[in-house]
């Protein structure tokens, strides 16, 4: 039996299916995702998703199905299904499913009568392209296939809906059509390996609903233009159909999905599930290399890519592409911070902290590589931008206060990770000086002053020989409680806010750390017993009268429980270093055991891969994005750790 494989049962049970999505990546940023039955449920599902240079950098839904039918003695056999306003579904093609399973690639097994058939679909690794392979399973006289495209050409967080504006004419290309419903848009090509005949008769299908939308409050109804029928007689064993931003020549379809096919990591067990769920993440595109957050609906955030950068990089021997990726980062540096969300123009620089995991990677970078002795030389320059952008004051009010340590915040602005805003206003405003803030910035200054030593930039080194020698002294008095005995999680003048939140074991995580072992021993005990759950660290302990242990309703719900109990399993990274530091030997038994507690993961929400949070009250279950990148990446640093472990 293969590692993740689910049978006709499991397939025609539609509530099952539902409730667990897959995906697919190239690494140009393009993308396929559906449910486990291929009823797309949400905006965000599709069959071709691509990003769009020439309009806003984002991704956009090209097609978001193609409807496939079998013709079998002139009866037409419907192989999609779609779900329409009202809870309606029609088609119910998953009655002809009998198998999937997800090695080497995603594939679909089928029975219509007697005739038994597989669909594969594939993305390329470094194209805009996919290719779905119908390979049959029998001897048959007379089979045709019929596909149906259904078109959005409309951004990922939008809908589209019946319209005069639409382009509904068509090109033909070799064995295939082109298809381009908007100005500044890439063409579609949809090309297969035997010739079609296509009759031409654009139709919008109304009212597609997307259920999840819906139960996060949002609009769910979609049209969709189907512009006409391909169809192709089946002469031999195999079929191919691509679906492409350029044409390709029908005769090597077939080669470059074999080709393809040998590069892909295998989905066997649940480490190389995690590593290929990895490989997804990292995009290069316009000469940039970068991690894309989550799937489906996150694009590239500053904050994450730092964080999730020694996972997704060392952790899988890949050094070179962790550099590849800071220097991308680089680029889009301005005012010693780095953006939050956006490309280009539309950068939001909204992030605090993503400046201050940016040591925190580089740090990592130059203790795997050795390189310590190179590091001033090549990245000291920048180092030393953020240092004094935060000592002199840059944008959001963030600043060096007197006392060395950092002070960020203002009216209707979330600077940290904990950014949830509802109505203009911060779930978790945590204005003034926030402890994990502070524990990076004290990291960040004492491995620059180490750097700068090694370069022999004496100059440096004087500059912030005071800050750093006064700061561990700092640190304690504005932060630590003898009496409850663990950190504030941010002070805002003569306020200190105590909740127990998962933000100081950062403090306790980093090895330059302001406090003493003693200290961190009782915050990593503290979080153990409060925030630790199977599935990742909850944001608020459930002793809390502001605790929401479930992650669910309208949106605005959502986001009033994000931060607010919810767990994240990207805060186990931290722990996980915390853990090794001061426990050492005897921690790796809960490491152990919290990084197996994700393998059934693989089978559920989003399959072979790790979901953003999870529900802070048991059974834990899984929420938000289907596949995180740092949710994936803090399992495979506690792996790297656990292997690379020295006592």
């Amino acid at each position: 039996m293969n590692y993740i494989e689910f049978d006709k049962e499991k397939l025609v049970n539609i509530a099952f299916s539902k409730s667990r999505e897959l995906l697919r990546c190239s690494r140009t940023g393009s993308f396929a995702t559906t449910s486990l039955l291929r009823l797309n449920t949400r905006k965000y599902h599709g069959l071709f998703i691509v990003p769009q240079d020439n309009i806003d950098n984002e991704r956009h839904v090209l097609v978001s199905n193609l409807n496939e039918s079998v013709i079998m003695n002139d009866m037409e056999f419907r192989l999609g299904i779609h779900q329409y306003k009202g809870g309606i579904i029609d088609p119910k093609g998953n009655k002809y499913m009998q198998r999937f399973v997800a090695e080497p690639i995603p594939t679909y097994y089928f029975r219509v009568g007697k005739f038994n058939f597989k669909s594969e679909i594939l993305f390329l690794n470094n194209d805009d392209r996919l290719i779905i392979k119908y390979t049959i399973l029998d001897e048959v006289e007379s089979v045709s296939f019929q596909f149906q495209p259904l078109l959005a050409f409309r951004q990922i967080h939008h809908l589209t809906h019946k319209n005069s504006q639409a382009n509904t004419g068509y090109e033909w290309c070799d064995n295939g059509v082109k298809y381009c419903l908007y100005d500044n848009y890439t063409p579609v090509f949809i090309q297969c390996s035997e010739q079609i005949y296509y009759e031409h008769n654009p139709v919008w299908y109304e009212n597609f609903e997307y259920e999840e939308e819906i139960k996060r409050g949002y609009d769910g109804i979609e049209d969709l233009l189907n512009p006409g029928k391909m169809s192709m007689k089946l002469n031999g064993q195999e079929l191919y159909i691509t679906i492409g931003t350029a044409p390709v020549a029908p005769h090597t379809i077939g080669a470059l999905f074999d080709e393809e096919v040998k590069k892909h990591t295998t989905r066997t067990t649940y480490f190389n599930c995690l590593q290929n769920a990895a490989e997804q993440f990292i995009v290069k595109r316009n000469g940039k290399t970068q991690i894309i957050a989550g799937y489906p609906w996150f694009g590239r955030w500053g904050r994450d890519t730092f964080i999730a950068l020694p996972g997704l990089t060392l952790a899988l021997r890949k050094p070179e592409l962790c550099k590849e990726i800071l220097d991308s980062m680089l680029t889009e540096m301005e005012n010693g911070l780095f953006p939050n969300i956006g490309c280009g123009n539309n950068n939001a620089y909204n992030s605090v902290d993503a400046p201050l995991w940016f040591f925190r990677a580089l740090q990592q970078y130059a203790h795997y590589t050795c390189s310590e002795k190179k590091i001033w030389n090549e990245y000291g320059d920048a180092m030393k931008s953020i240092l004094n952008a935060y000592k002199n004051g840059s944008l959001f009010n963030i600043k060096m206060l007197e006392n060395g340590l950092i002070y960020a915040g203002c009216e209707g602005k979330a600077l940290t990770w904990m950014d949830a805003v509802i109505n203009g206003q911060p779930v978790t405003p945590r204005t003034g000086c926030q402890v994990e803030i502070n524990a990076l910035w004290y990291n960040a200054l004492c491995f620059s002053s180490e750097m700068a030593k090694w370069a022999n930039d004496s100059d440096f080194v004087a500059e912030w020989k005071n800050i750093i020698k006064s700061f561990p002294d700092v640190f304690k008095e504005t932060f630590w409680s003898k009496e409850k005995g663990y950190l504030a999680d941010y002070v805002n003048g003569n306020y200190r806010n105590f909740q127990v939140r998962p933000n100081m074991i950062i403090a306790a995580a980093l090895p330059y750390t302001a406090i003493s072992e003693k200290i961190r021993q009782l915050i990593l005990k503290k979080s153990g017993e409060e925030l630790l759950t199977d599935k990742g660290i909850r944001t608020l302990t459930p002793n809390d009268p502001e605790y929401k242990g479930y992650y669910g309703g309208t949106q605005e719900e959502r986001d009033a429980a994000y931060h607010q109990g919810t767990c994240w399993p990207w805060l186990l990274a931290p722990f996980a270093d915390g853990v090794l530091s001061v426990f050492q030997k005897s921690g790796t038994a809960v490491l152990e055991k919290i990084l197996y507690n994700f393998e059934g993961d693989m089978k559920e929400y989003g399959i072979s891969t790790i979901a953003e949070i999870y529900d802070g009250a048991p059974p834990h279950r899984p929420n938000g994005c289907i596949s995180q990148a740092w949710s994936v990446a803090a399992l495979l640093y506690i792996k790297w750790l656990l292997e690379n472990k020295r006592f």
